[in-house]
């Protein structure tokens, strides 16, 4: 029974974390946690802990953990892997999805519309998330899912600052649809490119922004 526990608080964390709940920087306390879900500290404490052994999180001093905080150097060196492993795995997932799944996809997108109709950042992301990684559960090769996720863990949190610049949320869906269509149509590669371009047009942005603030930062110190 604790082991069910620990696993369920795991994989709720793990969740929160791939759709950009938490953001970085952010210090989760083990108190209020377990009070979220109606638990004891133990088993949250675990958990976290499973968390900061696959590098989502941070450990510190006295017991507590961080979301990892963002430089533009480590986006730097995450974003061309996740390119090319997210590339693969929607050209493979072309040539195995079935109907159920692109209806299951085409509703994320009309949910990812809605939330941005109401800026509702958490909503988007939400589904954001659950697009983009359903997708690439269909790729059908557990090795390569694992190491996108793993990925999804570290840069989640970040997606949040997406939502800085006010006319980008314009954009945050375009590239979804275009790789729908092409998947509708059979075609792997088109699909394939709709989402290295959606990785590489907001990965600009995200760079842009990191370089902006370390600037700043400099400056100031």
């Amino acid at each position: 029974m604790a082991d069910n526990l620990q696993e369920q608080l795991y994989q709720n964390i793990r969740a929160a974390l791939l759709s950009g709940r938490f953001q970085p920087g952010e210090r989760l306390k083990i108190r209020d946690l377990a009070a979220e879900w109606g638990t004891s500290p133990m088993p949250v404490r675990a958990a976290l802990q499973r968390l900061v052994a696959e590098g989502a999180l941070e450990g510190e001093p006295q017991r507590s953990v961080r979301v990892p905080a963002m430089t533009r150097e480590r986006y730097q060196q995450l974003l061309p892997v996740r390119i090319s492993l997210e590339g693969l795995a929607v050209e493979l997932a072309a040539a195995r999805i079935g109907a159920a799944e692109l209806a299951a996809l085409q509703a994320c997108i009309a949910r990812m519309e809605s939330a941005l109709e109401r800026r509702d950042v958490q909503a988007y992301l939400s589904d954001n998330s659950q697009f983009h990684l359903s997708l690439y559960q269909a790729c059908g090769n557990p090795v390569l899912l694992r190491l996108i996720e793993s990925l999804w863990l570290q840069v989640g949190p970040f997606f949040n600052r997406l939502f800085t610049a006010a006319d980008l949320s314009l954009r945050l869906n375009d590239f979804h649809g275009d790789c729908l269509k092409a998947l509708q149509a059979g075609d792997g590669k088109a699909a394939r490119a709709a989402i290295e371009q959606d990785l590489s047009f907001f990965g600009q942005f995200l760079l842009n922004l990191l370089g902006l603030e370390q600037g700043e930062a400099s400056r100031e110190a």
